[in-house]
């Protein structure tokens, strides 16, 4: 898993343009089963990826914290939500609520496990949100995530292969 990490960012920017290309004529021409696609593609790759063998997203990056979140983590280490917000987040620049740093401060790097799983933030949950709704709606943060997590990088690549778009498959061709 390590190598593969070490690899995924570069292999994640040889693909964006590709992947860019792939989401701009999609969402010209969305398939209406794209949703039911792209839960299928997730569904064959988690069955054989165990978030636990990586953890690259809690080392790397922070969720989003809502105030449902910061509440609900708040009471569960019996914290103030004030002081919970004061010692471990701060606002980015679009305004969100994230943690101050990476790795995780809840991360165990140990193990790869989550100090606060049960209550983890709901953006933790979905993450990586390659079976949400309406997912047309994320491709941008799905080609970032793509160098992030190598299950997402994977679903992507299946995914331009499940629905080859007409230029692609002429590009294939030549």
């Amino acid at each position: 898993m390590e190598k593969r990490l070490e690899q995924l960012p570069k292999l994640a920017e040889e693909a964006k343009k590709d992947s860019k290309k792939y989401f701009a004529r999609l969402k010209k021409r969305t398939p209406k089963n794209l949703d039911y696609v792209m839960q299928e593609l997730h569904d064959e790759e988690f069955a054989k990826t165990d978030c636990l063998d990586c953890g690259n997203c809690c080392k790397t990056t922070s969720p989003i914290f809502t105030d449902k979140d910061t509440e609900r983590i708040s009471k569960h280490l019996k914290m103030k939500v004030a002081d919970f917000q004061k010692q471990y987040l701060e606002r980015d620049e679009d305004d969100f609520m994230v943690l101050k740093t990476a790795p995780c401060t809840f991360f165990d790097e140990s193990d790869n496990s989550c100090f606060i799983y049960n209550v983890r933030p709901k953006a933790c949950a979905e993450y990586p949100h390659t079976n949400r709704r309406k997912f047309i709606g994320i491709t941008d943060l799905t080609i970032e995530n793509t160098a992030i997590c190598p299950a997402t990088y994977n679903i992507v690549e299946a995914l331009k292969k499940r629905l080859p778009l007409e230029s692609n498959v002429k590009k294939k061709r030549s």
